[in-house]
Parts: C-alpha cells; sequence; structure tokens
C-alpha cells in the first residue's frame, strides 16, 4: 500500500518570470495541478512543506482543491542548476480506481560475478523502469539481485521479477546492466 501525506496548497493569481522569482524570494514554490478530469490550477506551496512531504517517502500527496480533498502525485519537480533548490513543482491528480503510469527505482542488490571473478566491469543503463498500476498500488522500488551475472551477461527488464498487479511499460527487452571488458586504451 502507498502511504500517503497531506499537503496544504494556496491558489496563486500571478504569472510571469518577475511574479514567481519574488513568490520564491518569500520561499514558496510555485506549481500546476493537473487535474485527470482536465483543469489546471495554478498553486503555490512553502518550500519547507515540500521539503517534509520529500521527506515522508510518501507516494501519493492528498491536497485540498476547489473545497474538497483530492488525490496527486508529483509529476514533475524542477530544479535550479546551481543551487538545486526546488524552482517548480507540477501536481496530477489521480483517480484511485484507474491505472497510472509511473516510473519506479530500481535497487540493485549484490556484486556481479563478473566484476569480482572475471574483472569485469559494471555498466548500468537504467536506475528505474515504467510500470502500470493503480495508485494505491505504487512500490518503493524494485530489488534486483544483480550476484549471479557473468562477464558478457546482462539483465534487461523483462527478467524483472514483478507482482501481477503491476504492468511493465518499459520494452521487456531493454538492458539494465551488463557486465563487459575493461577497455584499456593503449
Amino acid at each position: 500500500m502507498a502511504k500517503q501525506f497531506k499537503l496544504t496548497i494556496e491558489k496563486r493569481a500571478v504569472e510571469g518570470s518577475k511574479a514567481l522569482r519574488a513568490l520564491r524570494n518569500e520561499l514558496k514554490i510555485p506549481g500546476v495541478y493537473y487535474s485527470y478530469e482536465g483543469n489546471n490550477i495554478l498553486f503555490q506551496i512553502s518550500e519547507s512543506e515540500i521539503k517534509h512531504a520529500i521527506q515522508s517517502g510518501a507516494n501519493i500527496f492528498t491536497v485540498n482543491v476547489g473545497g474538497k480533498n483530492q488525490n496527486v502525485i508529483f509529476k514533475s519537480v524542477q530544479y535550479h542548476p546551481v543551487t538545486e533548490q526546488i524552482i517548480h513543482i507540477d501536481l496530477y491528480g489521480v483517480d484511485m480506481t484507474k491505472t497510472i503510469s509511473i516510473k519506479i527505482p530500481i535497487h540493485y542488490i549484490g556484486i556481479p560475478l563478473g566484476v569480482t571473478a572475471e574483472g569485469g566491469v559494471l555498466i548500468t543503463n537504467l536506475n528505474e523502469v515504467e510500470i502500470s498500476c493503480l495508485p494505491s498500488d505504487i512500490p518503493d522500488n524494485f530489488e534486483v539481485d544483480i550476484s549471479e551475472v557473468a562477464l558478457g551477461s546482462n539483465i534487461q527488464a523483462g527478467d524483472i521479477t514483478i507482482d501481477e498487479k503491476f504492468e511493465l511499460i518499459t520494452f521487456s527487452d531493454t538492458t539494465l546492466i551488463s557486465v563487459t571488458h575493461v577497455v584499456i586504451e593503449e
């Protein structure tokens, strides 16, 4: 079951880069709420509230929109390229009875046999896979044991063991990790 966290957001009327810069100076982050019904609402949220939400480890967030509570997920979070502060956030409203597509991180476990015993190098191509599931079933991550991967072998997205309630959207022949020979420059 996905963890939930309540967010307090305020509608905002300001638009434009000057107004948004002033908003950020007040430690508020601008954002857009996208409803699954097609309604978009501009909002602002305090920077500390977003930090608490991220630290909570929740996948689904509850916000009060138009006088009623809505379940949302983070659609995208934009960071400043230098300071790495959050500068914009998009929330996507979800219907808890309909499946959604979402990217889930992969947690690799172990050190490949091809690295420890055969002198190869681990190449990581993907750190997340896209799945389709109900919002209440969103997992925190998928654990993939890579300790038995030999030199010249790989693990593909289709090799991941996932529960029946998830549908893999990432192409099953997409390589997640591989172990290859060390390249030496002459």
